[in-house]
């Protein structure tokens, strides 16, 4: 198990910045050889839930195209916390964002951004960007 509370969403006109957060408890599954994939997803009313941004252990990212360029995933290991900073807002990028994780053993290259590899899961918080 592992607990994830998501911060920093808000409002902002387009063009802005906000940089969002996600607090991870550690992971209790009692082994210290396994290796984690942290991610960033949001959902916007009426569509599905799309990979925004991930970050594996070592901290390799990888973007949707929709951010590249636009978006940072980060995270501070000491403070097991998970960082996206957004930049160049736009309206089509209001959602509610959710951070995410899957625990896994083993060699991937980069982390999915399909929303069904991640079993934990954040509540959201929310993003609106105003034209």
């Amino acid at each position: 198990q592992v607990q994830l509370v998501e911060s920093g969403g808000g409002s902002v006109q387009a063009g802005g910045s906000l940089r969002l957060s996600c607090a991870a408890s550690a992971f209790t599954d009692g082994r210290s050889d396994g290796r984690s994939c942290m991610g960033w997803f949001r959902q916007a009313p009426g569509k599905e839930r799309e990979g925004v941004a991930t970050i594996k252990s070592d901290g390799i990212t990888n973007y949707a195209d929709a951010v590249k360029g636009r978006f940072t995933a980060s995270q501070d290991n000491a403070k097991n916390t998970l960082y996206l900073q957004m930049n160049s807002l736009k309206p089509e990028d209001t959602a509610m964002y959710y951070c995410a994780a899957f625990r896994y053993w083993g060699t991937i290259s980069s982390c999915s951004l399909r929303f069904g590899a991640y079993n934990y899961w954040g509540k959201g918080t929310q993003v609106t960007v105003s034209s």
